[in-house]
């Protein structure tokens, strides 16, 4: 239970009064000032939004292309690994540990790790944020969907029965360790499946979420998470032992 509280830790701040935007468009963009990659432990009271996602761009229609800014979720879980592996204060650790379980799961799902870029949408979509799905009678963001498909339940038992119900992956995919490799296959995975059309056309939508979609992106997302949860446990024991 402790670890899935740590784990969502760097989702609360978003909202705890305490912590602020620290950056453009509210602050899901890095600031320029020289904070962007300050990484300096619980007294740093800054979002770090940015450091969830990576948005590697592509387009279905020759819309052009942006890189994803500097420090990104990429850079990031490379600094929280190199400090975890280090003698550094182990208050230090604490947050990065934190950091380095939420950033490694954000990066297994999809829409964290790309940007669709679109002639009605010709700086990119935000991993989904600025394209609207129709989910039964509930209109919502398509990185949202995404989010919840396994359940926004805070119980440890629900945690547990996702965990049980997901298939484990293979050793191979398991040890590998390699950030960009996990980055990768998200950003397939986003062009293959999550902007699969139909339903998702190339505007902003509301698209109809159908029960094939649905099924298809559920059984991707619990793959994934199996994924990052072997890929953490295996970074744990082999880099923190």
């Amino acid at each position: 239970m402790l670890f899935m509280l740590a784990a969502t830790w760097p989702d609360k701040i978003k909202s705890d009064g305490q912590h602020h935007a620290d950056g453009p468009n509210n602050g899901d963009t890095p600031p320029t000032d020289g904070t962007a990659d300050r990484n300096i432990g619980y007294s740093d009271t800054a979002m770090h939004k940015y450091w969830h996602f990576i948005d590697r761009p592509f387009s279905p229609d020759g819309t052009a292309l942006e890189d994803p800014p500097i420090p990104n979720a990429e850079t990031m879980i490379g600094a929280f690994r190199t400090v975890l592996a280090s003698n550094s204060p182990d208050k230090l650790k604490s947050y990065d540990l934190v950091w380095l379980m939420h950033v490694l799961g954000d990066v297994h799902q999809p829409l964290h790790c790309t940007s669709r870029f679109t002639h009605a949408l010709i700086h990119g979509d935000a991993g989904g944020n600025f394209v609207k799905v129709r989910d039964g009678q509930t209109t919502k963001k398509l990185h949202a969907f995404w989010d919840g498909l396994l359940g926004t339940s805070s119980s440890p038992a629900a945690a547990i029965m996702v965990g049980q119900s997901a298939p484990p992956p293979s050793p191979a995919d398991a040890n590998n360790l390699d950030v960009s490799d996990w980055i990768t296959e998200s950003f397939d995975a986003a062009q293959a499946t999550t902007y699969m059309s139909p339903p998702i056309g190339l505007g902003t939508g509301p698209f109809v979420i159908t029960s094939g979609y649905r099924n298809t992106a559920r059984a991707l997302a619990k793959k994934r998470v199996a994924l990052a949860g072997a890929r953490l446990a295996n970074i744990l024991n082999q880099e923190l032992r």
